[in-house]
């Protein structure tokens, strides 16, 4: 059975035996169904806790650091160790000279905002979409989109460059043409060690292509995070049903921070970010506005499934190839 409880923020660490919660301004907790023979193998104080956090990042980058902070204190203050934030937290621009004019470098001053931010708080930062002015920005004028992990000191522990650039143009929602500013990046990044579990680390249109969440899968990942700003066309049609299937066919846990409302008068997100388990069932998720939704991570529960239902091992390469090259 489903149920869901309505609680003020006050009165929720009681409340944290189950596996999703989601805090706008109020807070819903959700008992979500497993299958009869896979049952919670931990009990689940004994599980990590990870936040999800949705905004709506504007030009502005000052203010969005300071909605982003208050999300992750209170991730921290409810137990989390692991916070994530959508691609563009640090701003979403009106156009390709204002993205250039607010790019930083990894040893910029926002960034080292973050690292602050992360040892205070005591928890990991996943930094969905840095924009980043990489080495070569002198040379080529264009910079990163960049996935930026930090460890609970504050040191940055990977980076990954979004490898799949968004270039559409989807009736309705306007063209987006990601490659006008954005380099993509030269590869993935082999899965990270942290307090949830093996971390695979992507960036929303990321998750239209399979074969990359395989390759984490196959090279030890336990938890895939896509970041994201969906459009709002895209974002109903396509959000939920891709992060499902890219759970299910690992077999892994999909953490999804995305971005919501309007950002300026060019732009606006779906949001409705989530977290979805190996069974491919939405555990915990944001709806609209601003806020957080937490998750309990069960690697048993995950490890169990596998043997269960082994996938992997079913696998055959002879017929349609590996997929090992790819971290290579």
């Amino acid at each position: 059975m489903l149920g869901f409880i309505i609680r003020p923020p006050h009165q929720l660490l009681p409340l944290l035996l189950c596996p999703g919660i989601r805090i706008p301004r109020l807070s819903v907790l959700c008992a979500q169904p497993r299958p009869r023979a896979m049952a919670i193998s931990s009990s689940s104080w004994e599980l990590p806790l990870v936040a999800v956090c949705q905004v709506t990042s504007t030009p502005d980058k000052q203010q969005n650091f300071k909605t982003c902070a208050e999300l992750v204190r209170e991730a921290a203050r409810l137990g989390a160790c692991l916070a994530f934030l959508p691609e563009a937290f640090d701003f979403v621009a009106r156009d390709p000279a204002e993205t250039f004019r607010l790019s930083e470098p990894l040893g910029g001053s926002l960034v080292g905002e973050y690292t602050r931010l992360a040892r205070e708080c005591g928890l990991w930062l996943s930094l969905g979409g840095f924009h980043e002015r990489g080495q070569d920005w002198e040379q080529t004028q264009k910079i990163y989109n960049c996935h930026v992990l930090l460890d609970n000191k504050g040191s940055v522990v990977a980076t990954y460059r979004k490898t799949h650039l968004c270039d559409v143009e989807i009736p309705g929602q306007g063209p987006m043409r990601e490659s006008d500013s954005t380099i993509p990046g030269p590869g993935l990044e082999h899965p990270v060690s942290t307090p949830a579990g093996q971390l695979g680390l992507a960036i929303c249109y990321d998750v239209r292509f399979p074969e990359l969440s395989l390759a984490l899968a196959q090279a030890g990942a336990e938890i895939l995070t896509y970041p994201s700003a969906f459009g709002s066309v895209t974002g109903p049609a396509h959000w939920e049903v891709l992060l499902r299937a890219r759970a299910i066919e690992t077999q892994c846990y999909v953490v999804a921070a995305a971005q919501c409302g309007r950002h300026h008068e060019k732009r606006a997100s779906y949001g409705h970010s989530m977290v979805v388990d190996p069974w491919g069932t939405v555990v915990a998720r944001c709806s609209e506005g601003p806020g957080l939704c937490l998750a309990r991570i069960d690697l048993g529960y995950l490890r169990q499934l596998r043997q269960h239902l082994p996938v992997f091992q079913h696998r055959r390469p002879d017929l349609y190839g590996g997929l090992g090259h790819l971290l290579a």
